[in-house]
């Protein structure tokens, strides 16, 4: 294990030219200084050894002296990309391409359909009702009205049995925090019911109100404050959120997650329950003999999977029989149909769908029938199974390297909707006809682009300790390769989470002006099952590292780049990926985009809902053994002075509250003293934003002006 630099108290600042001259360089620009970032002499003590944290103090992101470090960071960094002749070029070319309208799965309530649209440049999705498919639309819900930059969201959630009323979930500025509404489905008025304090959460119905899960009020208002006892609550129509019903909390355990779930006829709510993001409990809650009057006690509920070893979730639940998709003696996770008068008598369990080769992804009963979703190195396939198990039909796909998502629906629906996408296939919506068991476009994008154009393949590449690894790798088919392709190399590689084909019209930007796009599957991923996400978890991480810095030596290997046109990125935990592989690897890559990363292994779980990740990462304050593996890779911790990094540019937002940009800060105020090369080291904070979800397109268009710009001129390409 690389030795961390603990010790290192205090930071010199200098400057960094960024005119170097070596073959492919970027043209010069002028001498840049960093804004000065001062050092505290901070060190904690962790199983006997002293460990330096010199930037703590921008953790306390709302402090008048860290909104001074943002402001100066961002005027350098906005400074800079202004002055990248491709950056303007691209943010018109994006928006040329962007601007098609973009249709979400219609779904049927009450008699009409509801359809999600963005008709290309709009901020937000709007929502249209129908009274028929291809009936007349109106506008019923319209975020874009909510404030003047489009960082308020809103979405439909479930909707009530009689279909009278549905939830209407908000965020604003991109924040995890949700505040969940209803509204009246015939007309869209809006309730006077406002539910506050919601994360991690929908809205389940129960007769005339329902269930959701909220945290309690904080002591106060900071944004990175530890998020605990999340619990489960019944609100009832027309009563204030202080008349809920608590139906469930651990006080004895605060650091878990309560999900609350009904299902179609009422019956019963599921309780799930986790540690964090690995590993869950399954409970019932019989809510035919629920008294509304009093919450429930915890004899209750009745155990149907116990401990946080294995995955589960309820895919159904009806005539005396409890749908499981599991984990349990199935690492490619298996369906199995359980009787509800012995849910916990293991040995009454019937393999419904059983163990196959490929990743059983998931399985839901809708229109009579199971849509059983599996996944063939990383592919989507589909399969309709009879309620007896005994017909099992193929779904057909437009071609078979794909992602498939939808096929949800009442158990009564006559029509199903799915929508398909690739890598050169834009997300296009299918009507499935259940009766006929055939699919036809409902709706198809209209891109500016040719898809025949583009290539997508499939390699498998071996990593430091010999396991294969698959990649997906697309470029236009007249692309050469002569090593000198600018690459763009994306990967996560954690939280049993899959990465699989999509289509992204930022990549074109890339793709036409010759580059590459890769994406390797890598341990820690769902993509083959527990097995390949363990094999990159805990004390295993470094195993995804180095399937990581393995997929870029490939690249570079076979002729598609070379390490000065190679560019690594990553997200959350694919800003931890690029992190760790930037200090153990400087020399891989020639620029480097940790995004909205996990950057201080050390320190992640005293933040928001951090505590939920230990599962993953294990914790530093647990184990020493936990401490000495995420001590050897944490990014913040592991910068050595006098090194020259790839040319970076952090990114995160002011708003995120899952991952806190304390991390990016004290991540890139190291990075910056850190560096001695001529590669310059960035961070873009965005304002307004969060971890990603919902931010409005004129922020994205931005932003992904702003990556291509900096990766092509710091690969020396500038026009």
């Amino acid at each position: 294990m690389k030795t961390p630099n603990f010790l290192l108290s205090s930071l010199s600042l200098f400057l960094v030219a960024c005119g170097a001259s070596p073959e492919n360089a970027p043209s010069p620009m002028p001498a840049m200084t960093y804004p000065e970032t001062r050092t505290e002499p901070i060190t904690d003590t962790l199983f006997g050894v002293e460990v330096a944290d010199p930037y703590r103090w921008l953790e306390d992101d709302r402090s008048a002296e860290t909104e001074s470090w943002v402001e100066a960071q961002n005027a350098l960094t906005q400074s800079y990309l202004a002055q990248l002749p491709l950056r303007e070029g691209l943010a018109a070319e994006f928006r040329a391409l962007y601007d098609y309208e973009k249709i979400g799965l219609p779904r049927k309530i009450g008699g009409h359909y509801y359809i999600t649209k963005n008709s290309g440049l709009q901020n937000q999705a709007v929502t249209y009702r129908r009274p028929t498919l291809d009936g007349e639309e109106s506008v019923y819900l319209d975020p874009n009205t909510w404030s003047e930059d489009g960082t308020i969201t809103g979405s439909l959630g479930a909707a009530s049995a009689d279909e009278k009323h549905i939830a209407l979930i908000r965020n604003e500025a991109g924040s995890d925090w949700q505040e969940i509404r209803v509204m009246r489905t015939d007309n869209g008025e809006e309730l006077p019911d406002r539910i506050t304090r919601v994360k991690f959460s929908g809205a389940s119905w129960y007769k005339d109100g329902f269930f959701y899960s909220r945290y309690p009020e904080p002591a106060g208002s900071d944004m990175s404050a530890e998020n605990t006892f999340h619990s489960v609550y019944y609100h009832r129509l027309g009563s204030d959120q202080t008349e809920d019903i608590l139906i469930f909390r651990d006080n004895d355990a605060p650091n878990r997650y309560h999900f609350g779930s009904t299902t179609e006829d009422e019956a019963y709510l599921v309780l799930n329950t986790s540690t964090g993001t690995d590993g869950n409990s399954i409970h019932l809650l019989d809510l035919r003999s629920w008294d509304q009057a009093s919450p429930p006690v915890a004899s209750d509920f009745i155990p149907v999977v116990e401990g946080f070893k294995a995955r589960n979730s309820v895919a159904d639940i009806f005539e005396g029989h409890l749908y499981l998709l599991t984990d349990i003696g199935a690492p490619k996770y298996r369906l199995v149909q359980i009787p509800l008068s012995a849910p916990q008598d293991a040995s009454r369990w019937v393999d419904f769908v059983p163990e196959s080769d490929d990743l059983l992804e998931g399985a839901r009963f809708a229109g009579g029938n199971w849509f059983v979703q599996h996944l063939h190195n990383a592919c989507s396939r589909v399969t309709r199974v009879s309620p007896d198990g005994r017909d099992r039909r193929i779904v057909e796909l437009p071609q078979t390297t794909g992602t498939v998502g939808g096929f949800s629906g009442k158990r009564d629906a006559k029509e199903l909707f799915y929508a398909f996408t690739s890598f050169n296939y834009p997300t296009t919506v299918f009507r499935y006809d259940v009766a006929t068991g055939t699919s036809e476009v409902f709706a198809a994008p209209e891109v500016p682009f040719s898809p025949e154009d583009y290539a997508a393949e499939q390699v498998w590449y071996e990593s430091k300790d010999g396991t294969s690894v698959p990649m997906f790798i697309v470029r236009k088919q007249d692309t050469p390769l002569d090593g000198q392709r600018p690459t763009y190399l994306y990967a996560y590689g954690g939280f049993n989470i899959s990465l699989t084909p999509s289509f992204n019209p930022s990549l074109l930007l890339l793709l036409n002006r010759g580059g590459v796009y890769a994406m390797p599957n890598l341990r820690g991923g769902g993509e083959f099952g527990e097995a390949w996400h363990e094999a990159g978890m805990l004390l295993k991480k470094q195993n995804v590292f180095d399937d990581f810095i393995a997929a870029g030596e490939y690249l570079i290997k076979e002729g598609y780049t070379s390490s000065d046109r190679l560019a690594i990125a990553g997200g959350s935990n694919g800003g931890l990926l690029v992190g760790a592989t930037m200090v153990q690897r400087p020399d891989l890559a020639a620029v480097a985009f940790p995004a909205v990363g996990v950057m201080d292994m050390l320190r992640y779980h005293k933040f928001t809902i951090g505590w939920g990740w230990i599962p993953e990462y294990g914790c530093a304050d647990s184990t020493e053994a936990d401490f000495q593996n995420l001590a050897g890779y944490s990014p913040y911790h592991n910068l050595q002075p006098g090194t020259a990094y790839p040319a970076t540019m952090v990114t995160t937002a002011d708003h995120d509250d899952r991952v806190v940009p304390a991390h990016s800060f004290k991540f890139a105020a190291r990075l910056q003293a850190c560096q001695s090369g001529p590669a310059p080291a960035l961070i873009r904070i965005e304002t307004n934003a969060g971890h990603g979800a919902g931010k409005p397109t004129a922020k994205i268009i931005e932003e992904q002006a702003d990556k291509w710009a900096f990766m092509l001129h710091n690969m020396g390409i500038d026009e």
